[in-house]
């Protein structure tokens, strides 16, 4: 990074429930020490900072504050929440169009002020979003990227978890794709601590494969649809996964997450952005992982990128 960038700052732009959640998860995280919010409604950002902050003599140092674009020109990361949310009967792709002029407002204004800094989009529909953002800001590819399926990837290694009564965390899988309707779960490699699934499951008495992994991948899939049918919103969640990212970047910790970043002849797919597993460390994407799909994996891949690039076409 360049020398003007202060590696312990990251800015939050959009301060609504995912913007707010994640600027919390961040303060907890103990990883920056400060964070500037800014959002449309200054008010809005200045009651945050101010929520937040009181929270602090029980977390580590960190200056908390609302701000302007001017603010972030040192930031080391700049998370890219705002935009408008999913309502219930809403699908991510429906969004777009709104989301697409909203950033046609935010991220030049970002570029403007800060040059050495990583965009991290968050807002939905994040593929599409981000690969609006790359053009829209003129940054290198590595330092423009979404949170992409890492949240859905953590839904499915949770579920399988479930299921198998085991720690989520030594379950190994991803959800690639889009971060939507077309996104893919990687059934093929997925293992935990190295034991294939359907051999794991075996011992754990589970036999009917099919069924089970059709349910969990619905159940991932529509986990979003359900939760904002309950609760209006989800945030809590992919505010974890903002703080996984960031984790990986401060740290430059080269954690392979799968992150939307823009494709290059990766399994055929070139020019659109779409998640696949991603070493992420202190410069952004460092480079993708090739991962072995089957072939109706691949099949399905094709398709999420197909179904992007039309809606891509027609918005960007």
């Amino acid at each position: 990074m360049g020398c003007a960038v202060n590696d312990r700052k990251v800015a939050v732009v959009g301060c609504g429930f995912v913007g707010a959640a994640s600027a919390f998860a961040i303060m907890e995280s103990g990883l920056f020490s400060e964070m500037v919010l800014i959002d449309a409604n200054k008010e809005k950002a200045e009651g945050e900072a101010l929520d937040i902050s009181h929270g602090l003599p029980f977390a580590k140092p960190m200056q908390i504050y609302a701000g302007d674009y001017k603010d972030i020109s040192d930031a080391a990361v700049v998370v890219v929440t705002a935009g408008a949310g999913q309502k219930p009967g809403e699908t991510r792709l429906d969004l777009v169009k709104k989301n697409v002029g909203i950033f046609k407002s935010v991220i030049p204004q970002i570029a403007e002020n800060n040059k050495e800094g990583i965009l991290l989009i968050v807002a939905n529909p994040v593929d599409i979003l981000t690969h609006a953002a790359v053009k829209l800001s003129g940054f290198p590819e590595n330092r423009v990227f979404g949170s992409g399926t890492v949240l859905d990837t953590a839904r499915l290694k949770y579920l399988l978890g479930e299921h198998l009564s085991v720690d989520s965390r030594s379950v190994h899988a991803f959800i690639i794709g889009e971060h939507g309707d077309s996104e893919i779960a990687v059934w093929s490699s997925a293992n935990v601590s190295g034991v294939p699934l359907n051999d794991f499951c075996e011992m754990r008495g589970h036999f009917d494969h099919i069924n089970s992994m059709k349910r969990i991948a619905e159940s991932v899939k529509n986990s979003a649809y359900e939760i904002i049918e309950k609760k209006g919103a989800t945030y809590y969640g992919i505010a974890m996964s903002v703080k996984r990212i960031l984790e990986a970047i401060a740290r430059d910790e080269k954690s392979i997450l799968p992150i939307s970043s823009v494709q290059h002849d990766n399994h055929g797919i070139s020019g659109i952005s779409i998640s696949m597993p991603a070493i992420v460390g202190r410069n952004g994407v460092e480079g993708t992982v090739p991962i072995a799909l089957s072939d109706e994996e691949e099949k399905a891949l094709q398709e999420s990128a197909m179904t992007l690039s039309k809606v891509a076409e027609e918005v960007l």
